[in-house]
């Protein structure tokens, strides 16, 4: 064996063990992108269900809240209503009862006057 023939058997034991040292991670490499690929498809099952338990949530949320809505706006109704009455009651009920007690003092005055 000549000089180029060691030298050419050393390159191509070279070349495999660089072959096996590269093709090592690479293959793990694809095991990893397997593993990822189960996730994702896992993660792909698991999310539909709770995305559609969500839609359904807010959807019902949101109906609450229409019903929130109408309950407030008598709410303020009432509170209109009541603020009415109490003013019409005050207008009607305390400008008589002012004038009875102006005539009461009135009275008493003239009466605890002419004792004296």
């Amino acid at each position: 064996m000549s000089g180029g023939e060691i030298a050419s058997i050393i390159a191509a034991g070279a070349f495999a063990l660089l072959v096996i040292f590269i093709g090592v991670p690479l293959i793990k490499l694809g095991g990893l992108i397997d593993e990822t690929r189960e996730s994702v498809r896992g993660l792909n099952e698991t999310v539909t269900p709770l995305l559609t338990e969500v839609t359904t949530t807010v959807t019902e949320t949101n109906k609450a809240l229409a019903k929130l809505d109408v309950i407030a706006e008598n709410v303020v109704d009432v509170t209109t209503n009541i603020n009415s009455l109490v003013a019409v009651f005050s207008a009607s009920v305390g400008a008589p009862l002012l004038k009875l007690a102006g005539l009461t003092k009135s009275l008493r005055s003239a009466l605890l006057g002419k004792k004296k």
